[in-house]
């Protein structure tokens, strides 16, 4: 029975609720050799924190240096550091399934090198992601406004609508007339742009995305419009090294708040980074957890709330405020390759105390394919051990595990967004430009 819930989980579709993708044009001018993409994107951080030296991380990562076997060796002894970490795990994936490397060593690596420039290929991209990845599509955060059609993928490649600047009280009066032609001089208008940004791509958004809390803590606090308009008045004038920290927080709830509305009137959901910060050495944790959240929740319960991450290290508070709110998801993208076995314990967690329609299986946050593709296996291998540890512990039957599989892949994400109508939006924006 455990192999058929295997099966089930390799042949099911992954729906991709949160990617930071390079478009076709970049992936297509990439020159990347097969160290710089397999040690790319996170595990930089592992090998950061088991020791590494700016020298050596430098000479990994030199492409100039054409002795792929001379660096890698350089660095074994780090890599055997960190290779058992759900980061450090990814890399020894991507060299297997995609470069065809079944043991890390430096002669290994240096013989499949050559396979690069094959997958910088027209529609390569496309390929590894949906035929190799298995993925349904993938929703992309690529830090703007603009969600236009992707003609490289156009029911493939779908995109979120940044919200990450206005939450941080962060306002560009010439960036937004440029997008709207609304010129924002005072609260009044800032809204009007706002709704003018929402008017012009929320159709072909998939979702709401901010990722503030890298930037301030993710308390959110009601503001009055004569409180955010005293601060968009300073924002406006004032050099922004004389700008403080409560000042942006006062126009930066006003905004995040108006994000919210905005994405209830177009039934977009709304996705918030919580937890873990990317990167070494700058991580204040009181401000990353999903418990900070729960005056927003309370207040905008229309709304849809997609918590990412699992709010590591705040796991057990994102089951409680998933359990709770009825307008809360929890998503576990990113987590797989953070921690597998929390992110095991996690899902399993949740199996048992929020109902199933509230969790979200998979993104990858990455931008590159060759790394999405290796977190869809970390995803796929973690939902087949914890369901199958379900079943071996006799808490449900297959039948049941496989019902919970598709539902944490698919078709939560499929009820949860209207990904019918975001495609029907793109076809038509598509249609229209030709």
């Amino acid at each position: 029975m455990s192999s058929d819930i295997a099966r089930h989980v390799q042949e099911t579709p992954l729906v991709d609720t949160h990617e930071h993708l390079q478009k076709e044009p970049a992936w297509l001018a990439n020159t990347d050799d097969i160290l710089q993409d397999i040690f790319s994107n996170y595990v930089p951080a592992d090998l950061h924190t088991a020791g590494i030296t700016g020298e050596q991380r430098q000479t990994l990562m030199d492409g100039s240096n054409s002795d792929i076997e001379g660096r890698f060796e350089s660095v074994r002894d780090i890599w055997e550091k960190i290779r058992f970490t759900g980061y450090g795990e990814a890399v020894s994936i991507i060299a297997r399934d995609i470069y065809g490397v079944e043991e890390m060593t430096g002669s290994a690596l240096a013989a499949q090198n050559h396979k690069t420039a094959a997958l910088r290929q027209p529609g390569e991209r496309l390929r590894l992601l949906r035929d190799v990845a298995n993925l349904d599509h993938v929703q992309t955060d690529d830090f703007c406004w603009p969600c236009v059609p992707d003609p490289s993928g156009l029911e493939f490649f779908l995109y979120d609508l940044s919200w990450q600047g206005f939450c941080s009280g962060q306002v560009d009066p010439e960036a937004i007339h440029k997008e709207t032609e609304v010129g924002v001089t005072d609260l009044a208008s800032l809204k009007r742009g706002m709704e003018a940004i929402f008017a012009k791509y929320g159709p072909t958004a998939a979702a709401v995305k901010a990722q503030h809390a890298y930037g301030r803590t993710l308390d959110w606090v009601e503001r009055s419009d004569a409180d955010a308009e005293s601060a968009l008045q300073d924002i406006l004038t004032k050099p922004d090294e004389e700008i403080d920290v409560p000042t942006r927080l006062r126009l930066g709830d006003w905004c995040w708040a108006r994000g919210v509305e905005l994405s209830i009137d177009h039934d977009l959901p709304f996705k918030l980074h919580t937890g873990y910060y990317a990167g070494n050495d700058r991580m204040p944790v009181r401000r990353i957890p999903s418990g900070n959240l729960a005056p927003l929740l309370a207040k905008y319960l229309d709304a849809k709330f997609v918590l990412m991450h699992i709010s590591y290290p705040y796991s057990d508070e994102l089951v409680a405020m998933t359990k709770h709110y009825r307008n809360v998801w929890a998503d576990l993208c990113w987590a797989w390759s953070i921690d597998p076995f929390s992110s095991r314990d996690f899902l399993r967690r949740c199996i048992h105390a929020v109902p199933i329609n509230k969790v979200f299986a998979f993104g990858g946050d990455t931008g590159w394919p060759t790394s999405s593709v290796a977190y869809a296996v970390q995803a796929r291998n973690e939902i087949t051990r914890a369901l199958e540890a379900e079943v071996a512990e006799g808490y449900m039957g297959g039948k049941e595990a496989k019902y919970i599989a598709s539902r944490i892949m698919r078709d939560n994400q499929y009820e949860c967004f209207d990904l019918e109508g975001t495609r029907a939006a793109l076809n038509a924006a598509h249609a229209a430009a030709e």
